[in-house]
């Protein structure tokens, strides 16, 4: 089964980028220029990820988890920001990010922090 991830972001080439980086994995990545596109996006079809940059054209990633939180489905959301350190990530998980990916992009760290979000059942961390 693919899983499906909502990229958000105004930067085209990161999303290529992402999109090159996953290829061989099992998923559908769409992608949503602003927080606008995206919560249209979110109306009409389901995603395990979301995946966004820290700051939009139209909003943060707060904004996006806020989003994700208004929705019926349980989502996981990564962050991403070129200028990504410990006490970013610290906050981002804090407030309820899956994950933090630091920019420039490691493919490793991208495929491993992708492959677990879709692979782990929310339901059953959820019961943890």
């Amino acid at each position: 089964m693919r899983s499906r991830i909502l990229c958000i972001s105004g930067h085209p080439e990161d999303v290529r980028q992402v999109s090159e980086m996953l290829s061989s994995l099992p998923v559908v990545l769409d992608h949503a220029e602003s927080l606008q596109q995206a919560r249209a996006q979110l109306q009409r079809q389901e995603y395990e990820v979301v995946f966004t940059d820290s700051s939009l054209v139209d909003g943060n990633w707060l904004d996006v988890l806020h989003l994700v939180r208004d929705t019926p489905a349980q989502m996981k959301v990564i962050v991403t920001d070129p200028h990504a350190d410990a006490r970013f990530w610290s906050e981002a998980l804090n407030l309820g990010a899956y994950d933090l990916l630091a920019q420039p992009f490691y493919e490793p760290e991208v495929r491993r922090i992708f492959h677990n979000a879709c692979t782990r059942d929310t339901r059953a961390m959820a019961a943890v």
